[in-house]
């Protein structure tokens, strides 16, 4: 970087971009769990453990019906045996592809320990008892926006944002903490995986990648794929 605090030409080179993962980090099947979900378990606690900001940030990809694909980044809220879970605005664009083609990945990014872990699996929603509960220990202002913000639609300005929040705030002033209801429109998705891939970085880009894979109702296989 340039004292004026520009940054020079081979800062920017995207040739040249890159982190090497010069680590003694290593995956191999024997270091393996018997089941993704103690393995996920363990890796997520390590990703709290080392710092990382947001270690529950997940990038979810969704296609609409013709198979046309977005993707965005959403918080985990709970993860079991049944999958992985986050809430949501029902008549948001995410929303919408998962529920008419109900088929999603998500990635998990670990930057402080070179990791990853790549799910996917069909979309379920979530019952409305689990939504009102997980909802009830939202922030107040988090439970406000939910009813403020007509998700992925288009708005004339931001003016217009805060308004709508300024008429929620006036209509639920009187509510008690934890008493704001849930919005019809809202809810939570659960990602059921079909495959579960744990990335591992290593030296000169081979990493270590080992994928859990249904192959029959409660039966799932272990296979190691090439990076």
């Amino acid at each position: 970087m340039g004292e004026d605090g520009s940054v020079d030409d081979d800062a920017l080179d995207l040739r040249r971009m890159r982190d090497e993962y010069r680590t003694a980090q290593r995956l191999d099947e024997t270091d393996l769990a018997a089941d993704w979900l103690t393995q996920f378990e363990a890796w997520f606690a390590e990703a709290v453990a080392a710092g990382e900001r947001e270690p529950n940030a997940m990038t979810l990809a969704t296609a609409d019906p013709r198979g046309r694909p977005s993707a965005r980044t959403v918080l985990l809220k709970h993860f079991d045996e049944g999958g992985f879970v986050f809430f949501t605005n029902l008549r948001s664009r995410k929303a919408t592809e998962a529920l008419a083609n109900p088929y999603a990945s998500l990635v998990f990014r670990w930057l402080a320990r070179h990791r990853q872990v790549v799910v996917c699996g069909t979309v379920a929603q979530v019952p409305r008892h689990e939504v009102e509960e997980y909802f009830a220990h939202r922030p107040r202002g988090g439970q406000l926006g939910a009813w403020a913000s007509a998700q992925s639609e288009v708005v004339a300005s931001r003016r217009e944002l805060d308004e709508a929040y300024a008429a929620v705030a006036a209509r639920f002033a009187e509510v008690g903490e934890g008493g704001v209801p849930v919005p019809t429109h809202w809810g939570g998705l659960r990602v059921v995986p079909e495959t579960v891939e744990f990335w591992q970085g290593r030296d000169d880009r081979m990493h270590d990648r080992l994928r859990y894979r249904q192959v029959a109702d409660a039966v799932w296989t272990v296979e190691r794929l090439a990076p």
